[in-house]
């Protein structure tokens, strides 16, 4: 059973809510306020978990609109979680990429933090167990993209909810990179912890939107035909379908370490293919996914791109050294990507244009990881397999819009904002 939360918020609990928020940062999109699902809650005492031992699976960006962690707010309003759940990055935010914070006892607050990262249901379940929850509240901001982890850690922890029959609530947020969606859908033979289901790479659902899909077509199959016996999704007011992160007036909060700024949300979606190749994908620079390339490319790459008039973006020869990852300490040749218009930017398309140009001018640089992690990014071995053959972009992309059309179909029903 699904229940759709819509809190009738008066006008003093919003100009609480609102209190800590600089002056005009409050209006957005079109006038109409953006708030999240935790500072709803937040600014009526949290009335949803009075008399509920939860157990909260969040990390940095689960932050009030005053920037206090919503486990502090709990915790100073009385309401102190049982537990709290650690996803890849760890609660607290001090893990890199493939890396958490293994458990241990909060010191600010005192509640226990369990590692919740790439674990099985069966594990999560039996964390839930002992820590004596009736109550999983998920609280994250994504970014819009398959292979995000935190919306498969939420998926996880949906199933282990299932098992010890517990409430499951999502705080509500907005998808930065918009409600459209592109992209290859899944194939389930590539099923991996960058995707654990078949949605497409650029989903354009919120965290809630995605719980009540999975809930009712991906849950029964894991769990012997049960759903969560209570879904509540606490929901964003004032957020539209069109709008992006800009236009929400809330602040960016680093989701991980390598997502510095909202642009780098937009170009994710695609851009983060390039860690299924032997190219930089810029982590160790300050523009990670923004900035692409390896030793041994020019300015070629960056003529090339442009040519193609690609909607949204324009390309900029750039040189770069990384701190850390691929080619640390190496001066690399490559491009970075500039906005020119933000709606209208395609992500994967781009990406795809991307892979294409760079294998085409650089047979002797650009190489497949040799584990084709590119298959587990991408949802299958077919984008591959077609630029391997010497597919261009319009023959790749249009090889996927059958699933995307269905896609769209099938998120539908499970869709929230208009």
């Amino acid at each position: 059973m699904v229940t759709r939360r819509v809190f009738l918020a008066t006008p003093a609990v919003l100009a609480a809510a609102a209190a800590p928020a600089a002056a005009g940062q409050d209006e957005a999109w079109g006038g109409r306020r953006v708030t999240t699902g935790a500072d709803r809650s937040a600014g009526r005492g949290w009335p949803d978990f009075a008399g509920h031992k939860v157990g909260v699976l969040t990390n940095p960006t689960g932050v009030l609109r005053d920037k206090t962690h919503i486990v502090d707010s709990l915790v100073a309003a009385g309401r102190a979680p049982v537990a709290v759940f650690g996803p890849e990055h760890g609660f607290r935010g001090t893990a890199q990429a493939g890396g958490s914070e293994g458990g241990y006892t909060d010191p600010r607050t005192h509640v226990p933090v369990y590692d919740a990262y790439a674990v099985t249901s069966a594990k999560l379940a039996d964390m839930f167990a002992k820590s004596g929850l009736d109550t999983v509240v998920f609280d994250i901001a994504d970014v819009g993209a398959r292979f995000y982890t935190y919306i498969w850690s939420m998926y996880t922890a949906m199933v282990a909810a299932v098992t010890v029959g517990a409430r499951f609530v999502v705080l509500d947020r907005p998808n930065p990179v918009g409600g459209k969606a592109f992209g290859p859908r899944l194939d389930p033979a590539f099923t991996s912890g960058v995707g654990l289901k078949p949605i497409v790479q650029q989903h354009g659902m919120t965290a809630g939107e995605l719980a009540r899909l999975f809930d009712a077509e991906f849950l029964p199959a894991d769990t012997g035909g049960r759903r969560l016996s209570k879904l509540d999704v606490v929901e964003v007011t004032g957020w539209h379908r069109d709008a992006l992160f800009g236009d929400t007036g809330l602040d960016w909060v680093l989701p991980s370490p390598n997502m510095p700024t909202p642009q780098t949300a937009l170009t994710y979606p695609g851009a983060c293919m390039f860690e299924g190749t032997v190219l930089s994908e810029g982590r160790g620079t300050t523009r990670p996914f923004e900035i692409i390339g390896a030793p041994d490319i020019d300015w070629r790459w960056a003529d090339e791109l442009n040519a193609m008039d690609l909607r949204g973006a324009r390309f900029r020869e750039c040189y770069f050294a990384p701190t850390f990852s691929k080619f640390v300490g190496k001066t690399c040749g490559g491009v970075q990507l500039h906005y020119t218009d933000e709606r209208s930017f395609d992500a994967v398309r781009t990406a795809v244009a991307m892979l294409v140009t760079a294998k085409r001018l650089y047979p002797a640089v650009f190489a497949w990881r040799s584990d084709n992690y590119i298959d587990k990014l991408s949802g299958s071995a077919r984008l591959r397999t077609m630029i391997d053959a010497g597919a261009g972009v319009d023959d790749v992309v249009g090889a996927w819009q059958d699933e995307l059309a269905a896609f769209r179909r099938l998120r539908q029903r499970y869709l929230i904002y208009r």
